[in-house]
């Protein structure tokens, strides 16, 4: 299972039969691709997808169908619903180019009629013994390709047009005697060469690109680990600061409390508070009672509201009395000053 984790969506980690192969050869499937529709970007490099659908067009063939063929696999190992797709017997064979189940007697009938196809059936026994790669291996096909002229579709394709760059049966080449052709495994092989030559270039590439995601890993390493010291000194700093300034703030408030010679002092400002916040509310009363009143509301609260403000005009705050002069608190102020 762990060899064959990458055919799976690169997105959710799950199969599927709808894989789409993205310009940053990333693999998603169209949920994930669905889901990420309105940033239109590889969720996994963040690579923008050109596509305005947010779709690309390229499916990936080869996950889709590796994971086809593993799905047979794990039918013969697991040896669930192996019945023969012609007679419904149980299947002892299993015929790759067909892509069918054969019981023991259509296995003969099959290798009668086709032993000049090709066609190699093997035992389910002894692919249940083998491993997965290994079945792998034996189903893969060469001759898969369709001629590009439509009425050649069932012909065996194993030319190719190195102009047209067009698979071709042997009747279209036959026929077209102005381009040049090749054998379409060497056509087949020449491709996977040149995209192995390009990997092996990646790979040399990628060690300046590692050694720079190296340096800018350890840079941003550094980076955090300075913020990080800088951060705690800062924290400590303030810290010291503030039991400082608290202490200081203890000892002038206890100094400023010693100071104040009369309480009654603080219950005249307490009042004279009290006193101005009942004007405030008085005017403000009147002023929303002028402005949203109706005359039945006038009528009905007018005489509770004049009583209290005639009340509020009899209130006058007492005289000053001795206060604490400036001069009493000079040595706040300059302790003050110096914080």
């Amino acid at each position: 299972e762990d060899d064959f984790q990458f055919i799976f969506c690169e997105g959710c980690r799950q199969e599927s039969l709808n894989l789409k192969l993205l310009t940053c050869l990333h693999t998603l499937c169209l949920d994930c691709l669905s889901e990420n529709k309105p940033v239109r970007q590889c969720p996994v490099c963040r690579t923008a997808i050109p596509q305005a659908s947010g779709i690309p067009d390229m499916d990936n063939l080869l996950f889709t169908n590796l994971q086809a063929r593993l799905k047979v696999y794990r039918q013969i190992v697991d040896g669930t619903d192996l019945f023969c797709d012609n007679c419904k017997k149980a299947g002892e064979f299993w015929c790759s180019e067909c892509s069918e189940f054969l019981c023991t007697s259509c296995f003969e009938a099959h290798q009668r009629y086709l032993k000049r196809e090709s066609h190699e059936a093997k035992r389910v026994v002894d692919i249940r013994a083998g491993s997965a790669k290994d079945f792998l291996d034996g189903t893969r096909r060469s001759g898969n390709l369709s001629c590009s002229n439509p009425a050649h579709k069932n012909q065996t394709v194993s030319i190719y047009c190195r102009q047209c760059a067009k698979a071709l049966c042997c009747s279209c080449a036959l026929l077209d005697s102005q381009h040049s052709f090749c054998d379409i495994g060497s056509e087949t092989r020449r491709r996977q060469e040149e995209l192995s030559a390009m990997a092996q270039e990646l790979r040399r590439q990628r060690g300046g690109v590692e050694a720079s995601y190296a340096a800018l890993q350890a840079e941003a390493a550094r980076l955090e680990r300075e913020q990080r010291e800088m951060r705690e000194l800062i924290r400590q700093r303030v810290e010291q600061l503030v039991r400082q300034l608290r202490r200081e703030e203890e000892e002038l408030l206890g100094l400023v409390e010693a100071r104040q010679e009369r309480r009654e002092q603080a219950r005249e400002l307490q009042r004279v508070e009290g006193l101005l916040r009942r004007m405030e509310a008085g005017e403000r009363l009147v002023e929303k009672m002028r402005l949203y009143a109706t005359e039945q509301e006038v009528m009905d609260m007018q005489p509770f509201i004049k009583a209290s403000l005639e009340e509020l005009r009899r209130l006058q705050p007492e005289a000053a009395g001795a206060r604490v002069q400036p001069g009493d608190l000079d040595e706040c102020r300059a302790r003050l000053q110096a914080l």
